[in-house]
């Protein structure tokens, strides 16, 4: 059904060892939504999204709860089918191969667009990233960072997702890059893909989202729209502020 949501998580509890880092969180992005996740450093940002993805299991650490990936029942998939059911994630560190070349890092990922009109393709990729068609040849460890992170992004949207996880997606980078890569996320978001941002940059972060979750200490301390969170510095303060 066309009101599904492309993902839909309920009563999330994850743990390392004795450690109940996220307790209780419900988290839900709709179709070609942008949900901005936040919080301070520590309240459980980065455990949430591996606990959706299916990356945190024991013997590392441990999750109970729901996660449904377009209504279907995900809650014990491993990554790659997860993926494949169309969330693509861009994890905090960028995670390229910096053996491979640019070009390899990009088509290794290549999925088809299944009837989008307009879907990213390697030619696609590289007229949005033209940085990226100067260096294909190059390995990926020899990119900078930002390079490294457009070529990550760039690998992420050539599966075509439904949803697009950016962990930390200008951690470390230039303001000049920074600023290119809202563009891009601006550009895909046009495209109809759904998208989860988590950016310390709280302006720009809630410029594009259509909805922000705040977790506290591992529990969701808000919950709303982001036009109503930037109008209100109070809340901001409250949940953000150091």
């Amino acid at each position: 059904m066309i009101d599904t949501p492309v993902l839909e998580a309920r009563g999330i509890n994850a743990w390392y060892g004795a450690s109940h880092v996220v307790r209780d969180v419900n988290f839900v992005v709709n179709r070609g939504e942008t949900v901005a996740l936040m919080g301070r450093n520590g309240m459980g940002k980065t455990t949430l999204l591996r606990s959706l993805l299916g990356l945190l299991r024991a013997p590392a650490g441990r999750v109970s709860g729901s996660v449904r990936v377009h209504g279907y029942d995900m809650s014990h998939a491993a990554p790659h089918a997860i993926a494949r059911a169309g969330i693509a994630y861009v994890p905090e560190g960028r995670g390229i191969f910096p053996n491979l070349s640019v070009r390899e890092n990009l088509v290794m990922a290549a999925r088809g667009a299944d009837g989008r009109a307009k879907g990213w393709t390697l030619g696609r990729v590289l007229d949005t990233f033209p940085r990226l068609a100067e260096r294909l040849s190059h390995g990926g460890g020899q990119l900078s960072g930002g390079e490294q992170q457009m070529l990550t992004i760039g690998r992420a949207l050539m599966t075509n997702p439904d949803l697009l996880i950016l962990d930390e997606a200008t951690e470390g980078l230039a303001p000049l890059v920074a600023r290119e890569i809202w563009g891009i996320v601006r550009a895909f978001r046009g495209d109809g893909i759904a998208s989860v941002i988590v950016d310390k940059n709280f302006a720009a972060v809630s410029a594009i989202a259509d909805r922000a979750q705040i977790l506290l200490k591992g529990q969701t301390g808000y919950e709303g729209r982001s036009a109503d969170l930037r109008a209100d510095p109070a809340l901001h303060l409250k949940f953000l502020g150091v």
